[in-house]
């Protein structure tokens, strides 16, 4: 597998404009692993920021020019900074205070005297949960690109056979044409809830759902439930799309546009193209390989009219159980 490049140091912005304090703090988080830059006050931070945006920022609340609390607010008002992770630290230990820093938007607040190792913990849970949080798709809620990059390297790591499925939506343009991309968003939501539904109803052993954006979604599981999985998935997901189509498109089967030419268009009603990639014969060393190959066939899947499940034929799936993949327009070689 070929290996990732070294991951960069996170960089924490120190704002305090008590200079001992704030080489103190800097030297402790140093010493764990981060990178670290200091300000003096709040204009001095808004200036680093801007030249160079930090992971997290730990800011005394008392600083001249900007006091922390308006400091948190202009970076929570700007979308270049309103995710930025910030922790507070003041001498201020009321519950007001507390209270005060976090309805501003402070993902944390810590009480002078404090111990510098818990500072360090709280700056890597602040972190942590940031990275957790980019990693999901706000949408859908299920894991993103990363999450999904690191599932599919420890299936290819761990050496057991797995099935990785790459899913999207048919006809997507033509719904965000006709009903707005709320409603779109409705589809994909949809789509979401289906496949969790159906990896529930397969049972163990566990599969992995991830959202790769807009209609795409992938799932990896074990051989013996891409059938369950991809079938139950289809059938729920044509009932829903029917649904939230409008009843006359549903009735007569096609959704209605116009293109920007003013020309009337018309699309089925949404289907499934899966494309599923089966690790056996051929051996992935590298999660681009796989993914690589689902691709593939969902490009065949989209050839076909209607939901179509295409596997790729240059695997040995002899243990899968082929009567469920038969139905699923698969013919095993």
């Amino acid at each position: 597998m070929v290996g990732a490049p070294d991951t960069p140091s996170e960089l924490v912005l120190v704002v305090d404009a008590d200079t001992e304090l704030a080489e103190y703090l800097s030297a402790r988080l140093r010493d764990n692993g981060f990178d670290t830059s200091i300000a003096r006050d709040g204009y001095k931070a808004l200036a680093q920021i801007a030249r160079r945006r930090p992971d997290l920022v730990l800011m005394e609340v008392d600083l001249p020019l900007i006091d922390g609390l308006e400091l948190t607010r202009q970076l929570r008002g700007d979308p270049m900074t309103a995710s930025l992770p910030v922790i507070m630290v003041s001498a201020r230990g009321l519950s007001s205070d507390r209270i005060a820093g976090l309805t501003v938007g402070a993902d944390d607040y810590v009480v002078k005297p404090f111990d510098a190792a818990e500072v360090v913990a709280r700056v890597r849970s602040a972190l942590r949960r940031h990275r957790e949080i980019r990693e999901v798709s706000p949408l859908t809620g299920l894991p993103g690109n990363a999450r999904i990059l690191a599932e599919i390297a420890e299936w290819v790591r761990g050496g057991e056979q797995f099935a990785l499925g790459y899913i999207d939506i048919d006809h997507f343009k033509s719904v965000n044409d006709a009903y707005g991309f709320v409603r779109g968003d409705e589809f994909i939501q949809s789509l979401a809830g289906s496949l969790h539904r159906a990896v529930l109803a397969a049972g163990p052993p566990p599969a992995f759902i991830g959202h790769v954006g807009g209609d795409d979604f992938i799932f990896m599981c074990d051989l013996l439930l891409v059938a369950p999985i991809t079938r139950h998935s289809i059938a729920e997901f044509e009932t829903r799309a029917a649904a939230l189509c409008d009843p006359n498109d549903a009735a007569q089967g096609y959704i209605e546009s116009t293109d920007r030419q003013g020309n009337q268009m018309r699309a089925r009603l949404p289907t499934l193209s899966i494309g599923v990639a089966l690790s056996g014969q051929r051996h992935f060393s590298d999660p681009r390989e796989v993914v690589a190959v689902a691709t593939e066939m969902k490009s065949v899947a989209k050839s076909h009219p209607g939901s179509y499940v295409a596997y790729d034929r240059r695997h040995d799936i002899r243990n899968a159980d082929y009567s469920e993949l038969a139905n699923l327009g698969y013919v095993a070689d």
